[in-house]
């Protein structure tokens, strides 16, 4: 049987810190969604890139909530009153959504390379362009394909030992061989595949911007930093993002390895784990979108001006040396 790692007081602990992600996570956000709307009541549509940034951020929205919900409620509800599969059911929809997160992002990285990068492979390409012309049916169909690939979960994994100190309401946890491989296909198809995926947009784009540094260095005799303006925002946006991902997929590899080989219960370590994630990917999204990081900076300007004391912590919102830009639209 499995049994849980913490003590009382880490739980509690891990609770407060995932409370605060959880604030953040919302902010960022909602800030993210409604600078979207915002857009689209402006144009009448959304740009391909708008359409999954947005998905995304209702994604690691309503992930947030139902993680810390979970929580919340298995703090509140010590002696686990309420309906075991309800807490389970909460589980998977959680599992599902860090799934759709996670491919979802994935997907925002293969976006960027496509218009970054033209691939050489001919037959690579048109599968390039099939995708694109269907973005919002893909980004439909990744929380599909993560509700189905969580499903199996009710039935393959069993509920923690209910007699075990600090249990964890509704946990599902690999019990036999059946559970453990369950376990292992679900952490590459939600973790390991779309990572091999931003590593490759990852490449791609780094190997884009190496020769486009050196044409455009030759171009003007070494005399000047070439400047990419705009395009330069977006490579940086999805370099970041891919470099989150991989400290994230890091750590969520060690809390599978304590569910896996140390036979410990660390459900509660991969919410929080998550939980940073979220955060941090949704104020590299803004970071993205020019837009939304001046609005962003603006308003938190805005906001310590209302503290005198905090104007030492204001942050400049235009630079000194505006870039003549090559520009991407994003």
């Amino acid at each position: 049987n499995m049994v849980s790692k913490y003590s009382r007081a880490n739980k509690v602990a891990i609770w407060v810190i995932t409370g605060l992600m959880a604030i953040l996570t919302i902010f960022f956000n909602l800030f993210i969604f409604l600078m979207s709307l915002k857009s689209y009541k402006q144009n009448k549509h959304w740009t391909p890139c708008e359409t999954i940034i947005t998905a995304l951020s209702l994604a690691n929205g309503a992930h947030q909530l139902l993680c810390y919900l979970w929580m919340t409620m298995t703090e509140i509800d010590k002696d686990c009153r309420l309906e075991e599969l309800f807490y389970s059911l909460m589980i998977l929809t959680v599992f599902s959504l860090k799934f759709t997160i996670m491919w979802t992002t994935s997907f925002l990285t293969f976006y960027y390379s496509t218009k970054l990068v033209i691939e050489p492979i001919h037959c690579y390409t048109k599968i390039q362009e099939a995708i694109l012309k269907h973005v919002t049916t893909v980004v439909l169909v990744i929380p599909m394909c993560g509700l189905s690939t969580c499903l199996p979960m009710l039935t393959v994994l069993v509920p923690e030992n209910n007699t075990s100190e600090n249990m964890d309401c509704g946990s599902i946890m690999p019990d036999d061989t059946p559970g453990m491989i369950y376990n292992t296909v679900y952490l590459v198809l939600s973790n390991i595949l779309p990572g091999i995926l931003m590593v490759k947009c990852c490449i791609s784009i780094s190997v884009h911007l190496g020769i486009h540094l050196q044409h455009m260095k030759a171009s003007t005799n070494g005399s000047h930093a070439p400047k990419l303006g705009s395009e330069m925002r977006v490579i940086r946006m999805t370099l970041a993002l891919v470099v989150v991902f991989l400290c994230f997929m890091v750590v969520d590899l060690y809390a599978y390895y304590q569910v896996t080989v140390k036979k410990e219960n660390a459900i509660l370590l991969s919410f929080l784990f998550t939980s940073i994630y979220t955060t941090f990917s949704a104020l590299v999204l803004i970071y993205g979108k020019k837009t939304f990081w001046k609005v962003l900076l603006h308003s938190y300007n805005v906001g310590l001006d209302e503290f005198p004391c905090l104007s030492c912590l204001k942050v400049p919102e235009t630079k000194r040396k505006p870039n003549s830009a090559h520009t991407v639209k994003h």
